[in-house]
Parts: C-alpha cells; structure tokens; sequence
C-alpha cells in the first residue's frame, strides 16, 4: 500500500489526492503535522531522495525561521528543522517501498505510478 505523507489541507496535497482518486490508485495518508513525522521516516526518505529534495524552502514556515535556523543548513541541520516544523517537509511525500517521490506532478505520478 501506498503511504502518502503531507498536510491535509495543503493545496498541493489536494491536488495529489484527487490525482491518485481519479487514477484508481489506493494510499494511506499519514498527516504529519497532526501524528508528527518519526525520525525514522526523515533518515530513511534523506537517504532515498536527500535532504535538499525534501527541506521546502519556498513555505511560510521556512521565512519564519529566525535568521540563526536558515543560516548553514547541512544534512543534520535539515533533518533537525524537519523534524521540529514538519510543515518544512516538502509535500506531499509518497512511498510505496520501492520508491519515493518527493512533491506532486502530474506527470510524474502518471510515469511513475502505473
């Protein structure tokens, strides 16, 4: 089974969810900002996509970062910040085992998900 891991009401995931809805595609959603992200799932989705790939620089909650968090953001740095504002995790994330996809687009989704 697929786990799809994000925000309930974040735009993207909705988008995300009414994709894998209208594809016939079945997931578990895990929201993370109410069930809280295990460290386990943040060492595990680094090492499959990087943290880079999964730290969302572009959200609200990355500019209310004091200057002191943003500043050298390393691998260990990134990990931390995710784990404390999971609202920094990129989403949504979507495992299915054997792959991980970090963001939605549609077209990935379609080539990746058949």
């Amino acid at each position: 089974m697929i786990k799809v891991f994000g925000i309930k009401n974040c735009d993207t995931m909705k988008k995300a969810f009414t994709w894998l809805e209208e594809n016939g595609v079945a997931y578990e959603f895990h929201d993370y900002k109410k069930a809280g992200v295990a460290a386990a799932h943040l060492a595990d989705w680094n090492a499959r996509a990087g943290w880079e790939k999964l730290l969302n620089r572009r959200g609200l909650m990355w500019k209310k970062l004091t200057d002191e968090e943003r500043a050298d953001v390393d691998a260990a740095k990134a990990l931390q910040l995710m784990a404390q504002y999971p609202s920094l995790i990129k989403r949504p994330v979507l495992d299915s085992g054997e792959q991980l996809l970090v963001g939605f687009s549609p077209e990935t989704y379609a080539e990746e998900l058949k």
